[in-house]
Formats: structure tokens, C-alpha cells, sequence
């Protein structure tokens, strides 16, 4: 006679609140598209802004210096026009779009239960070549995105909404500029 022991389920805690929901599909890219294109079009239309990212973290940076060395952000113009003086750096719409993008990021992805703590890498890199990698490409991003006066958020989608000559070169060079480098960076994910 065969019994079964009545178990008890586990006492669930935040881990599992957090990391626990079934994974859901991904959109449709096309849904995504068109979802993406009427939050562009709200932006502009309630804000009189189009979307970006850059500059809202920049900002942040800016506000970190301007509490460690406040006469350095008052002696570099480029700082100048963001904090100098009584200037908040922070009171800008980019940095609570930024903010709101990183909450509503967080928020999609335990609702769509994507939640993870990974590391995405091929099979023959390490994991801490993996980071290195991605810290390095990050970086040059940033720099570009500053270089670019934005980002692909703000030069691509928002310029190139409005038809901007600038945004669109920039964005030909960005897939002209990563197809060039796949070639080179492949073995980090084959």
C-alpha cells in the first residue's frame, strides 16, 4: 500500500514574489512598433518634448558633480548651462522620463515575469569577459550619445519623427556602424 505524505507548500517570500510569475510571450514587434510610435506621439503632444534617455542620465551625473566639486561644473561651460550656480540639473523632463523608464521597465518585466538574474553570453566566454564586454560597448555608447547630442531615443525616434536631416544620418550610421562590428564581436556569442 503505497501513501502519500500531505505536504505542506512553502512559505513563498519576496524572492519568489519577485522572480516567480510565469514568463509571458513576447509582443508582436509590429504591436510594439505601433504601441512605441503613439507613446512618441503622446510625448510630443503633451509635453511638446519627443522621447529620450541620455540626457536624463547625463543630468544625474552632472547633479553628483555639482555635490562633490561645484566649482568645477561652475568653471565648464558645458556643465555650466546644466547646474551652474543656484541651476537644480535635475529639474528637467528627461530626468523624470528617464526615471519613469527605468520604473516602467522594472514594472513590465515582474508583470511579464522576466524578472532574472543572469548573465546572456555565448558559449565560449566567460562571464566576466561577458561584463568587461558590455561595460566597454556601454561606454562607447555613452560617449557616442553625447558626441551624437543623443540618443538613439532621442536622435533616431524623437528626430527622426520630425524629420530631422541630422537623425536619420545618425541613425543609418548606427546600423552601418554595428554591422560592421558584428563581424568582429561574434565569437563573443557563437
Amino acid at each position: 500500500m503505497t501513501t502519500i505524505a500531505n505536504e505542506q507548500p512553502k512559505a513563498r517570500g519576496w524572492r519568489h514574489a519577485l522572480f516567480g510569475r510565469p514568463e509571458k510571450p513576447f509582443v508582436n514587434p509590429y504591436v510594439g512598433g505601433a504601441l512605441l510610435g503613439v507613446v512618441l506621439f503622446l510625448s510630443f503632444f503633451l509635453t511638446g518634448n519627443g522621447l529620450g534617455a541620455s540626457g536624463g542620465l547625463n543630468r544625474y551625473v552632472v547633479f553628483l558633480q555639482d555635490l562633490v566639486a561645484p566649482e568645477h561644473v561652475d568653471r565648464v561651460a558645458y556643465l555650466l548651462k546644466m547646474a551652474g550656480g543656484d541651476k537644480n540639473p535635475l529639474d528637467d523632463y528627461l530626468v523624470f522620463m528617464t526615471l519613469g523608464t527605468l520604473m516602467g521597465g522594472f514594472f513590465s518585466g515582474w508583470l511579464h515575469g522576466r524578472l532574472k538574474v543572469e548573465t546572456n553570453k555565448g558559449p565560449n566566454i566567460s562571464v566576466r569577459t561577458r561584463w568587461v564586454m558590455a561595460f566597454v560597448g556601454g561606454a562607447i555608447m555613452g560617449y557616442g550619445a553625447r558626441f551624437a547630442r543623443g540618443c538613439t531615443s532621442g536622435q533616431a525616434l524623437s528626430g527622426g519623427a520630425v524629420l530631422s536631416a541630422g537623425s536619420w544620418a545618425f541613425m543609418f550610421a548606427v546600423f552601418a556602424g554595428g554591422y560592421a562590428l558584428a563581424y568582429f564581436v561574434r565569437r563573443l556569442w557563437n
